[in-house]
């Protein structure tokens, strides 16, 4: 029988454990915040537990824990961008930030991505496997305690479609929120999708107070569809009502991301079109300069078009900023070390060049 990954578990999954081993229901509490408070790496290692106790949850249950392969430090913002090696050998990647508000970490959900966005290097091997809900949670503790620091915000848009991973990611809301654990409020979590309208609306039913983030790119389905594949199958305008519903169940205000492409996506009539799409909607747009990656040609937009492209927003009374691009210096943008340390495209074991 395979052992199961108590990290992966919510509290109330762990009373269930706890209660089927004929154990109070407090044994539960104490063994979720030595595994989210505390970061044990093993059952053995949690003194406030009997050992008869340990000894049963050792029989069909192991702490998993991901291994730090590389960590590539900025000289220029203090950005770090790690590399975690998965049990199975699978590598994925991870950012911390410093914001003058905090931390920030930029988390993986799957290993490499399906969705097949033009510009991001995640997505060139295609989806090997999503990441449980454990493996998501302990980036966080990795980078915390590797780096000393506490980790106040995070943003799923590293490696991956949270959406496609639903159950898991909502499980892992569930263990980063919970005041036993982490107790990370949901209004500094922001979840990044391209945008699954049925999904999107189950969210919205979740009632979670998280900043909602649709990768737009493109002000119409043909232009996006040449840069975001999966518009082929979800229209802006399927995306656009079920961000409606997902505003009036949350009334939460929704980030649009608009990665700036030369000659592709970021001529003033691209900016006038975005304006008309999102006329009247509670929203605020991302302008993303462009991260270059070795497997395309494409360019990020000159500093002439991104400004005129902003201007134009603006004008129209469309809250918009720039981001401000991060870790540059170490490939920070997702997908870019991973792929450099020798990923197969088939999903196979990665080696080291």
């Amino acid at each position: 029988m395979q052992k199961i990954d108590l990290k992966s578990y919510t509290l109330e999954e762990l009373e269930s454990v706890i209660n089927s081993l004929g154990e109070k229901k407090y044994r539960a509490v104490q063994l979720f915040e030595w595994i989210h408070q505390q970061n044990i790496d093993t059952i053995d290692g949690i003194p406030v537990l009997p050992k008869e106790l340990r000894n049963k949850l050792s029989q069909n249950f192991f702490i998993d824990t991901l291994k730090i392969e590389k960590r590539f430090d900025s000289r220029i913002d203090e950005t770090k961008k790690y590399l975690f090696r998965l049990h199975d050998d699978h590598l994925i990647e991870s950012v911390l930030m410093k914001y003058k508000h905090g931390y920030s970490a930029c988390l993986s959900i799957q290993v490499g991505c399906r969705m097949g966005c033009i510009f991001c290097a995640s997505t060139k091997g295609g989806l090997v496997r999503d990441l449980s809900a454990g493996e998501i949670v302990d980036q966080v503790y990795r980078m915390q305690k590797d780096s000393g620091v506490r980790i106040s915000n995070i943003v799923l848009m590293g490696s991956g479609e949270p959406l496609e991973n639903f159950e898991n990611v909502m499980k892992f809301f569930s263990i980063i929120h919970d005041e036993h654990g982490q107790n990370i409020g949901y209004r500094h979590i922001t979840l990044s999708t391209v945008g699954i309208p049925e999904r999107i609306r189950q969210l919205a039913d979740k009632g979670l107070q998280i900043t909602l983030s649709i990768s737009l790119h493109a002000p119409n389905d043909e232009l996006r569809k040449k840069i975001v594949p999966v518009a082929r199958k979800f229209s802006l305008r399927a995306i656009l009502n079920a961000c409606t519903y997902y505003l009036e169940k949350t009334h939460r205000r929704i980030t649009f991301e608009y990665a700036l492409i030369n000659g592709l996506n970021d001529s003033a009539e691209n900016a006038r079109e975005l304006t008309g799409l999102l006329k009247g909607m509670l929203c605020h747009v991302n302008l993303i300069p462009m991260n270059p990656i070795k497997e395309s040609e494409l360019q990020p937009s000159s500093k002439k078009n991104i400004s005129q492209f902003y201007d134009i927003l603006v004008s129209k009374r469309i809250n918009v900023t720039i981001r401000r691009e991060l870790g540059q210096d170490i490939n920070a943008a997702c997908g870019q070390l991973r792929r450099e340390y020798g990923l197969t495209t088939k999903g196979t074991k990665d080696t080291k060049k």
